[in-house]
């Protein structure tokens, strides 16, 4: 490889070649949030842990979310208050601990009635059926009383009321029905698939004894061993595990039928979304989220997301995840759920850049085949498969959970695993800054004084660092610092990416595709970056870096269009 910063560092032949036949005390299977949680653990509490994922880092559900770090304030309706508990604090941990990447989020209601609801969450809050439906304002304000109460402030601000004069004044857009609107504060992620990315690389550098490996599958297991191979050369593999976690999300019980498990632990549901460029919705939000209940009952949001929208989500069954794709009759339900809002902005096709869908690992639910999908629970759980059927391992299965609990959830198995071991925790992740979140400037003078020092050093203008900043946190310096060592261009297709910039993720950030870069180390495509021409200079200026031949930058270049056609609705010019 050319150009890179990443030293004397193990290439990926490197640790491939090491884990041949190794014991090993965990195997991680599934490189999405949960997993990748857990092998921080492990690396922090002195246990050895490899972390495995047949795709791309966060390829799957945790890059399908709604990019909302939130603690639930419809789960109060159910009466799940320790999970919203769990999950304010957990939200307000991230704000403090990922804050390059994790920051606050309006979130304003229209509210049609005073009383409508009661009688449905009085059923829910006392376990008993009920239908959905619409939410007045006094079952509103009760619980924006209580999910302040249970968050803190932690600097948020508490929630607040706007009768309907006031609310129309501040959105004249809104639908004019409403009797008031509501007000309170959770946070957004920015870049999920990054956050995945950066504790990967943090968990590697806390521990040798530790490595995440994207592009593997599981294959197969007898006794203690477990068959993998290597997505990329199709390369077979033993290692051999005292255990498995199982952190396949929606995969988990297909993950388990390879080990000679048989499970039905997970009963997923696909959520879907748009991203869409429209100026006047964009505007209309406020640079906040609206959170409002369809026709249907099931919650819906839009909020702005850099220059777009983005708008979700449905909840529907769905039993096989690699099939699940956004489909006509949700992208038609989520255009007209805008409208129950803003009944005057015109939103169509024509306004879509790019859809998203993934299926929550939830757990198997009589609620699964029916209206009332969003109301099986986001708690997660962790049951474990004894060894048996010819193979000598547990799994431990990482069932259900959300972006937002995840270092808990981490962190309560990790627990299970430490007593297995007899080994004591020996380190917290309360208060652990992640990758680029690490001595982040906090101000606004703060930032403009780290902007300046780098910008110095390194010779990159103030306004390129600021971006940088922005995109990558304080991992900005080294990008920089790599940017200042070439002959650096704008992409002509692209101007606010570089090509040296793209090389130092390429060189150093396990890309092994060219939809890795435009889906997961970038929101290039994610914003609507998917022309053709586009993504051939994309692929020509990392093609040094990764040593792809003419032929396989035009092979680069079309599986990416496939990708993005069938997985993201996006049709190329």
């Amino acid at each position: 490889m050319a150009d890179t910063a990443a030293g004397n560092a193990p290439t990926r032949a490197d640790k491939l070649a090491a884990l041949r036949d190794k014991p090993l005390s965990v195997l991680i299977v599934g490189g999405g949030i949960n997993g990748i949680g857990l092998l921080r653990e492990m690396a922090l509490n002195g246990i050895d842990a490899l972390l495995v994922e047949k795709g791309d880092f966060c390829s799957g559900t945790s890059s399908a979310s709604t990019r909302a770090i939130h603690g639930g304030l419809r789960y109060l309706e159910n009466g799940e208050f320790r999970l919203v508990q769990e999950s304010l604090h957990e939200r307000n941990r991230l704000l403090k601990n990922a804050p390059h990447y994790v920051r606050p989020l309006g979130t304003t209601i229209p509210i049609y009635s005073w009383s409508k609801g009661i009688v449905h969450a009085a059923r829910k809050f006392f376990r008993m059926s009920s239908k959905p439906g619409d939410r007045g304002a006094v079952i509103i304000e009760v619980g924006m009383i209580l999910y302040d109460l249970i968050g803190g402030s932690e600097g948020l601000p508490r929630h607040r009321f706007a009768f309907r004069k006031k609310a129309l004044e501040e959105r004249p857009q809104l639908n004019p029905d409403i009797v008031s609107a509501a007000t309170y504060y959770d946070a957004r992620i920015a870049y999920p698939e990054r956050l995945c990315l950066e504790l990967v690389m943090d968990s590697e550098a806390t521990s040798p004894d530790v490595a995440g490996l994207n592009y593997v599958s599981v294959i197969g297991a007898e006794g203690g061993t477990v068959t993998l191979r290597d997505e990329l050369t199709g390369e077979t593999f033993n290692v051999k595990p005292q255990i498995v976690a199982n952190a396949t999300g929606a995969w988990i019980d297909f993950t388990n039928h390879a080990m000679k498990r048989e499970s039905q632990l997970i009963g997923g549901t696909k959520g879907s979304h748009l991203v869409v460029d429209h100026p006047a919705l964009w505007e209309a939000t406020r640079d906040e989220m609206m959170y409002y209940a369809n026709s249907d009952g099931r919650i819906c949001i839009f909020y702005p997301f850099y220059d777009k929208v983005i708008v979700g989500a449905t909840d529907l069954p769905a039993s096989d995840p690699d099939a699940a794709v956004c489909d006509e009759d949700e992208t038609k339900y989520l255009l007209a759920s805008v409208q129950q809002v803003f009944p005057n902005i015109v939103l169509d096709h024509s306004h879509i850049v790019f859809r998203y869908c993934g299926v929550r690992p939830l757990p198997s639910s009589s609620a699964e085949n029916s209206t009332t999908t969003g109301q099986i629970s986001r708690d997660h759980s962790c049951p474990v498969i004894p060894g048996g059927n010819g193979v000598d391992f547990p799994v431990y299965n990482l069932v259900g959970g959300k972006w937002t609990t995840f270092r808990a959830f981490a962190e309560q198995v990790s627990d299970k695993l430490l007593a297995v071991f007899n080994k004591p925790r020996r380190t917290s992740t309360h208060e652990m800054a992640i990758g680029g979140g690490k001595g982040y400037p906090r101000t606004a003078e703060s930032k403009s004084a780290w902007v300046a020092n780098v910008s110095a050093k390194t010779g990159v203008p103030q306004e390129r660092v600021k971006a940088l900043l922005d995109r990558y946190g304080t991992r900005a310096e080294a990008v920089a610092a790599f940017i200042a060592a070439g002959d650096d261009q704008a992409l002509q297709h692209h101007s606010d990416y570089s090509r040296r910039e793209l090389q130092f993720l390429a060189a150093n950030e396990r890309v092994m595709h060219l939809d890795d870069m435009l889906l997961r180390r970038t929101l290039i495509s994610f914003l609507g970056g998917t022309k053709r021409e586009l993504l051939e200079e994309i692929a020509a200026a990392v093609a040094p870096t990764l040593g792809w031949s003419a032929a396989q930058v035009t092979e680069e270049v079309d599986r990416a269009l496939k990708i993005l056609h069938e997985r993201h609705g996006v049709t190329s010019s």
